[in-house]
């Protein structure tokens, strides 16, 4: 599947109408995925869709098409996923087999003219072209230097085949030299007489010789020109592919798997140097041997400046340092040299750091020049370039760098300082063994945001995410757009949340829809937003309808909640998470009284809810949600042990019972300590006044009360009925879209008492008494 591999990266920059004619409906984008490689393995190429007589074997591979879609469905554990495909297994089966062959034929060859038409095409980066090498042990790609290595080899051959035509030349030029000292004694001798043939002969091998030397002496130069321009192409593909990883490393910020592997391109590096050092000695002896001619001139600039770009190309940030910096607070970052083995040896190499603002930045690029006004005062921002024979990198290493101050530009309108992009830029002067003179290096850092306070953190972080999400590659710096399509932020959402939660359970469609409905604010609209426009405002700036906080700060207090309280019930499909009020009542209007799911927070930011079916009191059911746990309450008493104490749920969604699934969750009780104090444990209840615990009988066809309006005004005026029918599955659900929820039951926990204190044992039996005479109350 090296086709797949090399077209997939690409999808993203082709527009949507290129997009739809390449994987038409009747052969989506997901059969060619998910049969990427049984369908690069056929032979299309072979068939005459003309012929008929090649039809059973056409047949035979639409079956097998088939056959293959249907098990990759049956094993797919995402229920939606295994339904989308045994839809399409279905649809192929209909197909005409040689229309399926002209199809299947039809998408190789654009896919292949595409991926040949990267480099020019406007809307793909150029280096985002280079193939991915083999999967490293960690799953993620490694650099790409299957081509590089063959480029670099083929260059080396013709160096190889250089140095031989100069060597044939000597060769050459020697039997020239001997056989005219041969001839001029018979030349003096018989100057009157006429030519014998010996002299014949003689005069014929010297014209010989001289003509296969004029022919050897064009080859030579002619494969100098070529080797020039190969190295000129193979030295562009190196550094599109340093610029590649890169971008990669960037985009690593939102989760984006990244190999930081610099082994590979720096063998690449130094085998450039050497056949750049060889092609400059060999045209120093071709000019030479031809006297210093003008047609070499062109030659001998190019490759000094191929020589040049290559040097300042090299310097790398290996360890970035932290996008979000607080000022008079440490952190490191490491910069790497990838020639550091070829630094002629003496003075050490010592690198500096400043920081630069984002003009500057732009400036640095249009201009090369170095910033000389400085914005902001560095601590510790000088490092020398050492080389480790170990691993055979030369670094230099920052390990206490601090913002000490820093001056701030004059904002526009509402920007924040936590809008404002700086970087550090780190600069240097190296020579290369073999070069008269040193060159000036430079590398400057991804855009950091500086902080004064903690409390400015999830707000710079903000900024980062946005500008790592939905910046361009080789964009000016740090320029990105105001608006982005909603299926990119439900990319970079997903991919964050999985990233930072260390999770491999990413979000679902019925998850992505309701986090559009709430950073649109339509939550009665179940339209497709794919396309639909989301600006930074909406994402950072403007505050939630009826809240005091951004959609991002939000969403970051759920991925931190998950982060340290959750994973596991997360990864597990425990929590359904992301869920809207119609989709809500759709799932739960049939389920019994106890039936509960978990869904975060609509109200506070880092909390989870309990939403449960219970009684209501006019007979029927309605829907009750617990007051939220935050990161504190969970603390104390974890999310497991808290589902276990409150009686008025019994079953997760669908029908799980709860002491079932959640039992790895409860922790065992604490044995008697041995200085003589008894244990205690935090025990949450709900509300005393709650009728949870004694579940009056109710026919399964009631109707079910929720919120006050009756079940015929589920739906919004725009909310399809079918849109959210659940799926059956075997294990609980995981579909999202949040709830704002009216009406609550507050439970009441236990307060937390910590291991230096004593429990009220008189107060906590009178609560406990009062919960009892309550229940019973409610039996009666």
């Amino acid at each position: 599947m090296a086709l797949w591999a090399q077209m997939t990266p690409q999808l993203q920059y082709l527009p949507t109408q290129t997009l739809n004619e390449l994987y038409p409906d009747t052969f989506p984008l997901d059969v060619r995925h998910y049969l990427a490689s049984w369908i690069e393995e056929q032979r299309w190429e072979n068939f005459d869709v003309d012929s008929i007589e090649q039809e059973p074997q056409a047949r035979r591979l639409l079956e097998q098409m088939v056959v293959l879609l249907q098990e990759v469905a049956q094993h797919n554990p995402n229920v939606v996923e295994r339904v989308k495909l045994q839809h399409f297994s279905r649809n192929l089966s209909v197909y005409q087999p040689m229309q399926l062959v002209r199809t299947v034929r039809d998408i190789l060859r654009k896919e292949r003219l595409l991926l040949a038409q990267a480099g020019m095409h406007p809307n793909f980066p150029p280096f985002q072209q280079m193939p991915q090498g083999p999967p490293a042990t960690n799953g993620t790609p490694q650099p790409a230097r299957e081509d590089g290595k063959a480029d670099v080899d083929n260059l080396v051959l013709k160096v190889l085949e250089i140095q031989n035509c100069r060597q044939t030349l000597h060769q050459f030029q020697e039997d020239l030299n001997w056989e005219k000292q041969e001839m001029e004694p018979i030349q003096s001798q018989n100057e009157l007489d006429p030519p014998n043939s010996d002299q014949v002969a003689k005069q014929a091998r010297i014209q010989q010789i001289e003509y296969n030397y004029s022919v050897c002496a064009e080859k030579r130069v002619q494969l100098i020109r070529d080797a020039v321009c190969a190295l000129e192409q193979c030295q562009s593909c190196l550094i599109l592919r340093i610029k590649t990883w890169r971008w990669e490393q960037h985009r690593a910020t939102i989760g984006v798997q990244f190999d930081d592997n610099l082994g590979p391109l720096q063998t690449w590096c130094e085998q450039v140097l050497g056949v750049n050092d060889k092609l400059r000695q060999e045209l120093m002896l071709v000019k030479r041997d031809h006297g210093g001619a003008e047609q070499f001139l062109t030659l001998e600039e190019n490759l000094a400046h191929l020589l040049k770009t290559l040097i300042q190309s090299l310097l790398v940030i290996d360890k970035q340092p932290p996008q979000v910096i607080k000022t008079q607070s440490k952190f490191s970052t490491t910069v790497r040299y990838l020639l550091g083995e070829k630094m002629a040896p003496g003075k050490p190499v010592m690198l500096k750091a400043q920081i630069i603002t984002e003009a500057q930045a732009r400036n640095l690029g249009q201009q090369g020049a170095i910033p000389n006004e400085n914005v902001g005062e560095l601590i510790n921002s000088t490092a020398i370039l050492e080389h480790n024979t170990s691993s055979k990198s030369t670094c230099a290493t920052f390990r206490n760098m601090s913002i000490r101050k820093i001056k701030r530009a004059d904002r526009k309108g509402s920007e924040s300082v936590t809008e404002e992009k700086f970087a550090l830029l780190f600069t240097t002067d190296i020579t290369i063994t073999g070069c008269e003179s040193p060159y000036s290096i430079q590398a400057i850092s991804l855009p950091v945001v500086v902080i004064v306070h903690g409390s400015q953190e999830i707000n710079a972080m903000a900024t980062i995410i946005w500008d790592c999400a939905f910046s361009e590659p080789n964009r000016i710096p740090f320029v990105v757009p105001e608006r982005v399509p909603w299926k990119q932020m439900c990319e970079a959402l997903s991919s964050k949340f999985m990233s930072e939660v260390q999770t491999q359970r990413c979000f679902d469609r019925y998850n992505l829809h309701f986090l559009a409905q709430k950073i649109f604010d339509q939550p009665d609209i179940n339209e497709d937003f794919s396309n639909m426009p989301v600006s930074w405002a909406q994402f950072n700036k403007e505050v939630l309808p009826g809240r005091n906080f951004t959609f991002w700060q939000w969403f970051e207090g759920v991925m931190d909640l998950t982060k340290k309280c959750l994973r596991d019930y997360w990864s597990e499909g425990l929590i359904f998470g992301f869920i809207g009020k119609q989709h809500l009542h759709v799932i739960l209007q049939n389920q019994p009284n106890g039936t509960f799911l978990l869904r975060f927070s609509d109200s506070e930011m880092g909390g989870i809810t309990i939403a449960y079916v219970g009684p209501s009191d006019n007979g029927g059911r309605k829907v009750q949600n617990i007051q939220p746990f935050t990161k504190k309450d969970l603390d104390s008493a974890g999310l497991g042990d808290r589902i276990r104490d409150i009686n008025c749920i019994t079953y997760v969604y669908p029908d799980l019972p709860k002491n079932e699934v959640f039992k790895k969750f409860f922790t065992v009780p604490s044995p008697p300590n041995p200085d003589g104090y008894l244990p205690f444990k935090l025990t949450t209840v709900v509300n005393p006044g709650d009728p949870c615990t004694s579940t009056p009988s109710i026919p399964a066809d009631t109707p079910m009360d929720m919120y006050g309006p009756p079940m015929n005004n589920v739906y919004g005026p725009n909310m399809n009925p079918g849109m959210f029918s659940p799926l059956p599955q075997a294990t609980p659900p995981y579909m999202p879209e949040q709830i704002p929820v009216q009406g609550p039951l507050y439970p009441s926990p236990m307060p937390a008492a910590s291991s230096s204190e004593e429990i009220d044992m008189e107060a906590l039996e009178g609560i406990l008494s009062s919960i009892c005479q309550n229940n019973n109350k409610d039996m009666n």
